[in-house]
């Protein structure tokens, strides 16, 4: 290691910051901040339509069908068999809006019996099913 005192006088300390990096570093900034800043500010004035539609209240109806766990099957409590549930199930298809179907089938139930409700509900055309359970 040399002392400060073995320089000579061709080798000098400059003490000075390079300011050439700093400068640079500096011009890119402003070139983003000119580029960006219009960018941010420029917006458009756009006329949009306003709404002028009346809402429409559709009222929710929805049918239970009750499967038991001897096969009966139920329509908002009235006992039907499977041929008056084709044809109620082909009225409430043609209905506009169509009403969601809710399927409740007994805890002993048969996996069939409600499969055949499900069955039905389907080639009925209707498009709302819902299962109907209930926590323990």
């Amino acid at each position: 290691m040399r002392n400060l005192e073995d320089f000579s006088e061709k080798e000098e300390l400059f003490s000075e910051i390079n300011m050439i990096p700093l400068i640079d570093v500096m011009l890119v900034l402003l070139v983003i901040f000119i580029v960006t800043i219009p960018v941010l500010t420029h917006s458009l004035r756009v006329e949009l339509p306003q709404e002028k539609s009346e809402i429409q209240v559709i009222s929710p109806h929805t049918i239970q069908i009750s499967v038991m766990h001897d096969g009966s099957i139920y329509w908002n409590d009235t006992p039907v068999d499977e041929t008056e549930l084709h044809l109620r199930l082909s009225v409430v298809a043609a209905r506009d809006p169509q009403p969601e179907i809710h399927v409740q089938g007994d805890r002993r139930a048969v996996y069939g019996h409600v499969a055949k409700v499900m069955t039905a509900v389907h080639q009925a055309g209707i498009r709302k099913l819902g299962f109907v359970t209930q926590p323990d």
